[in-house]
């Protein structure tokens, strides 16, 4: 299985970076991983409404440079249906077993995913009604693969 995790920004705190090289080294024995980052778009502090969908847009049109047309999508997005950590790995168990082997998980930037994106997503994950910063949610989406492989094999990791 090839797993991306396509993301707005470049990522600077060095024990965000240790974490997730950590996990994909984990993950290495199960699937390919890959983290992709796109430029965030410079915009300034206070935006309008208008200002803040052309941001989404155009982070959204690098966004969708990246994603193949036979990927599935997951979007992170805050509206989007949760799950247990044993849901998830069902279901990617369950896309791996129909023939999905490319999925990539969408992180959108500091004003979240445009509608474009949000409409290319096969399905819409969130983790809580709680807002993280970005860039620590690509270290919990990759724990959380990285443990859905671990239940998918029958291997023990902590609860």
């Amino acid at each position: 299985m090839n797993i991306s995790i396509i993301t707005v920004g470049k990522l600077k705190e060095k024990y965000l970076k240790q974490g997730i090289e950590e996990y994909v080294k984990r993950l290495s024995a199960y699937a390919k991983m890959d983290v992709i980052e796109v430029a965030d778009e410079k915009a300034p502090e206070v935006l309008s409404d208008a200002e803040m969908i052309q941001v989404k847009e155009k982070e959204g049109e690098r966004i969708l440079s990246k994603i193949g047309q036979d990927t599935y999508v997951i979007a992170l997005a805050i509206n989007g249906k949760m799950k247990t950590s044993e849901q998830m790995a069902a279901d990617l168990d369950k896309l791996a077993t129909y023939g999905k082997s490319k999925i990539a998980f969408i992180i959108g930037g500091s004003l979240g995913l445009s509608d474009t994106v949000l409409n290319r997503a096969d399905e819409k994950l969130s983790f809580s009604n709680m807002t993280f910063p970005h860039q620590l949610m690509r270290l919990i989406l990759v724990e959380q693969v990285y443990r859905s492989f671990r239940i998918i094999r029958g291997e023990p990791y902590h609860k």
